[in-house]
């Protein structure tokens, strides 16, 4: 049995007091295990995802990733438990537009513990980026962007991925090839967790969660997704 590497108990999430994000919400993921969380808009995926990655606290309930309660850590303790356990991909990107592609990987790092300059470079190559390390975001394709995010994600080695709609700007070809990306993580042990809308990012996971108005409503295993129809993964090596 695998062991469990997050852990929700009761967790609800309350903003000025009135509105209701999250609605009492358990559950548990393992270790390995990739998740898709599914639902509409303003069902509470974000939220869910933002306390899953240690950017917020949940007004009530308790949060343990890899046996630590985050709720209980300081400010400063859950900064660092957050460099040094979670990668984080991003549907915009957030990438500092002043800093070439290296450097925005390289700035995960010195924040985590020295900048590695070959280190980064090496992880740019597994998205498949070796030869736009120097280039400046505006430069670069939104998907090569997204690629960058991985990269950066993945620089400090982190167990667990968390990923909120990392395909939503993308086109088809670009959403093949970061979809693949994430394949490839999941394969290699870590544990990935990925808010989307589309079934067919859905499909290539372990286990659907389902939100609706802040509460969990369901769960599923990927093969009962329906998706319009199957697609072939691009290869990047990773």
């Amino acid at each position: 049995m695998r062991k469990t590497m997050i852990q929700i108990r009761d967790v609800t999430k309350e903003y000025n007091g009135t509105t209701r994000a999250l609605d009492c919400v358990s559950l548990d993921i393992a270790e390995g295990e990739w998740v898709a969380i599914m639902g509409p808009s303003g069902s509470g995926k974000t939220t869910l995802l933002n306390l899953l990655s240690c950017l917020d606290r949940p007004t009530r309930g308790t949060v343990t990733i890899d046996g630590a309660d985050v709720t209980r850590l300081a400010a400063n303790q859950l900064a660092q438990f957050r460099r040094e356990k979670v990668g984080l991909v991003f549907q915009q990107f957030h990438l500092v537009q002043y800093l070439t592609a290296l450097e925005n990987v390289m700035l995960a790092q010195y924040f985590h513990s020295m900048p590695d300059a070959p280190e980064a470079r090496a992880a740019l190559e597994q998205v498949g980026l070796a030869e736009r390390a120097d280039h400046l975001p505006s430069q670069l394709s939104g998907g090569e962007q997204q690629r960058v995010c991985v990269a950066r994600a993945l620089i400090n080695q982190p167990r667990i991925i968390l990923a909120d709609e990392p395909t939503g700007n993308l086109d088809e070809a670009n959403e093949e090839i970061v979809l693949d990306l994430f394949r490839r993580m999941h394969a290699r042990g870590h544990t990935v967790v990925i808010v989307t809308h589309d079934a067919a990012v859905g499909e290539l996971a372990d286990r659907v969660l389902r939100l609706e108005h802040g509460r969990l409503v369901g769960e599923e295993s990927a093969s009962r997704i329906a998706l319009p129809e199957p697609r072939a993964l691009m290869r990047v090596s990773v």
